[in-house]
């Protein structure tokens, strides 16, 4: 399933998407890197009407996990946070990124939303790394889940949100949200530059 599975998107459209929540739209090179490797990785990706992207090239404090409606180019932010590990000083910005069990580290490239289960952060959903750069992500129980350190609120009293063990953690308030827009079976990409 290559390139013609994927939505039809020119180049010449992808700085005018506009986004649903936010002025802020997803930087134009950022979303061909999440192109192409949707595109690199369509065999893997049955679900390619939306994607989910962290620009971890922003602060925690900016709105950068971006829902992107492929059909209409139309994306919503949130809040994301990053892992402990790559932010060891605890600044709000994503300084490296790591694909090492015990790291608790951010790891960049493109994942495979998968199933559902309910763990110690209540309702999750496993992530499978596609990357070299990630391949990591099942065993080292990267996921999607809400946390009290990824709500607002954090912004008002810390000036930044907490840090996960490398899981896209994202607000309490948010998560069925995005539980709703991504789903099963649909790709999330992670990168800095």
């Amino acid at each position: 399933m290559g390139a013609a599975a994927l939505p039809r998107v020119a180049a010449a459209q992808l700085p005018t998407i506009q986004p649903l929540a936010s002025r802020r739209v997803v930087r134009p090179e950022l979303l061909r890197r999440a192109l192409a490797a949707l595109q690199r990785h369509g065999s893997q990706i049955p679900h390619r009407d939306r994607i989910a992207i962290a620009d971890f090239s922003q602060p925690s404090a900016q709105p950068r996990f971006y829902l992107v409606d492929m059909a209409n180019g139309m994306a919503t932010t949130l809040l994301v946070a990053h892992g402990s590990g790559s932010d060891p000083a605890h600044t709000g910005y994503l300084q490296r990124f790591s694909n090492e069990q015990g790291s608790n580290a951010s790891s960049e490239g493109a994942f495979l939303a998968s199933d559902y289960y309910v763990g110690k952060h209540g309702k999750s959903q496993r992530l499978i790394g596609l990357d070299p750069t990630n391949s990591n992500a099942l065993p080292r129980a990267l996921v999607v889940h809400a946390a009290w350190y990824a709500n607002p609120d954090m912004l008002r009293t810390h000036g930044q949100l907490g840090r996960s063990q490398g899981c896209f953690a994202v607000s309490e308030g948010d998560l069925q949200q995005v539980f709703a827009r991504l789903g099963e079976g649909r790709m999330i990409y992670s990168a800095k530059a």
